[in-house]
């Protein structure tokens, strides 16, 4: 088993948002998806960003409005959402006093999955 603390994370920053990218921990090949954590600041948002991999994210806890292209959705602890390749997307903090917490594994998508891939927008409720 291989533990991986938050508190003791290499982290950055970009904007008021807090990041930790699991290669900090040498697992190269090892996982067939990268995967990070990361912290928004009570009323604060991520950038819009937009990449080429699919992203699955998990509320570790807090709440967040995501906005992904012409799509929004509440999300709040255990909630799960799956974001497409080149989606532009934002999360926006709901909380002025508590800080929201995501967990997101990404991967490049292969053909076969790309076009058996749930339409963006759904949420899953945990």
């Amino acid at each position: 088993m291989r533990k991986f603390d938050s508190k003791t994370a290499g982290t950055y920053a970009v904007g008021d948002v807090e990041v930790a990218r699991w290669e900090q921990y040498g697992l190269g090949e090892l996982m067939p998806f990268h995967a990070m954590w990361y912290v928004v600041a009570p009323g604060a948002s991520t950038p819009v960003d937009r990449h080429p991999e699919l992203e699955l994210s998990i509320v570790i806890s807090g709440s967040a409005l995501v906005q992904a292209g012409d799509d929004s959705a509440e999300v709040q602890s255990g909630d799960a959402f799956l974001l497409d390749g080149d989606e532009d997307h934002a999360l926006r903090n709901r909380s002025s006093e508590h800080p929201l917490v995501v967990f997101s594994a990404y991967w490049m998508p292969s053909a076969a999955a790309d076009a058996s891939a749930a339409p963006a927008g759904q949420v899953a409720r945990a």
